[in-house]
């Protein structure tokens, strides 16, 4: 566990140490209620051809779905499956504890909820060699099954959805602020001290910061895909990304100015909706005061050209698959979900403090299961 607070300057730039191609590879995945979507993602990641050994540990939560029955079955079907436990059922600390049981000199982290394409941890480990980075990601690309969940894939790939990060559909290749995932060596991991566990989201942001901080560069490479499959229900996304907010303002209130200022534009238009309503029912009881009415019009103007811009975003959108009229319809309430439950999420993390704020999306119930 790591509280301490980050170094001050950047150490002077660093290479990670160089690893040979055939060292082996520890994937690494923690696991809550994922029983639709853990048996592709296990597929996925033991199908990765790479010339050395190969091992995934699965850091298993409290799960409620039948996950951790699965997980096991599948562990008695491959030798190279390893379990370790997370009773906490916090991301940072599966990961930090699948680390410590893993044995190889390059970590990949995979999520149960995504699926690794063919080639990828080969291309990573050739560009790991290649830049010397401490930690490699590409684009999580999302993706869909069902009209919301196709429609949250869309915006989580748009920039008009959350904000256009590089890992969100970058094409250019180069050093990152961030990694999606990420492919890391040991000796970097181990250096900087793992995933902080006190941070249960954002923690990848986190790290990053921490090997950046110690001189390593972090590497975007468009070429590294992986299939992401978002919440499937509404209620769901909105929790999720309630959590997430909350999160990201712990985080300002830990490292201020180092967050991006994209971070903070959902909870700018909070408040422009909270003063728009506060001016207006002010101005429907009758409150006698000057100017009032301008400031009510004043504030509901950029909120008027925000909904006209999702408006015309949700009937112009275009996907590869399927995206028709009810996509175009969720849409409308996806992009609005993502940014008033993200920006709220922020600004009570960022006066309160996140505390012991979990993703309740993740241990609500049973998932849809998977056609």
């Amino acid at each position: 566990m790591r509280n301490d607070p980050l170094p001050g300057p950047r150490a002077p730039r660093r290479d990670a140490p160089s690893v040979p191609l055939d060292a082996g590879v520890s994937f690494v995945m923690p696991v809550l209620n994922e029983a639709p979507y853990l048996r592709r993602a296990v597929e996925s990641t033991l199908a990765q051809e790479i010339p050395g050994p190969v091992e995934l540990v699965l850091a298993l939560g409290p799960s409620s779905d039948g996950t951790t029955e699965l997980a096991r079955a599948l562990a008695e079907e491959d030798e190279r499956i390893l379990l370790v436990d997370n009773p906490a059922a916090d991301i940072p600390v599966g990961l930090n504890a699948a680390i410590r049981a893993s044995t190889h000199p390059t970590i990949i982290r995979v999520d149960a909820h995504s699926e690794l394409t063919p080639g990828y941890a080969a291309r990573a480990l050739e560009t790991l060699a290649r830049t010397r980075a401490g930690n490699v990601g590409g684009v999580m690309r999302a993706d869909g099954r069902t009209p919301f969940q196709r429609a949250a894939a869309w915006a989580y790939n748009s920039p008009v959805g959350l904000g256009g990060g590089a890992y969100h559909g970058g094409s250019r290749e180069g050093e990152a602020e961030s990694a999606y995932l990420g492919v890391m060596r040991r000796a970097v991991l181990e250096e900087v001290g793992l995933f902080d566990e006190t941070i249960r989201r954002g923690e990848d942001w986190e790290l990053n910061l921490r090997i950046r901080t110690a001189g390593y560069r972090v590497w975007f490479d468009p070429a590294l895909s992986v299939t992401y499959w978002p919440r499937e229900r509404w209620t769901r996304l909105a929790q999720q990304f309630l959590a997430t907010g909350r999160w990201r303002g712990e985080l300002f209130r830990r490292y201020g100015r180092r967050n991006s200022l994209k971070y903070f534009a959902p909870p700018a238009l909070v408040i422009l909706v909270a003063l728009a309503a506060i001016s207006g029912a002010l101005q429907l009881v009758g409150v006698p005061a000057p100017g009032l009415a301008l400031a009510t019009w004043a504030l509901c103007a950029p909120l008027v050209a925000y909904a006209a811009l999702v408006a015309a975003v949700a009937i112009g959108a275009r996907a590869p698959g399927p995206f028709g009229w009810r996509e175009r319809a969720w849409l409308l309430a996806v992009l609005p979900t993502m940014h008033l439950s993200w920006g709220t999420g922020f600004l009570t993390g960022a006066v309160r403090g996140a505390h012991d704020t979990v993703d309740t999306s993740r241990l609500s119930g049973r998932n849809t299961p998977l056609p």
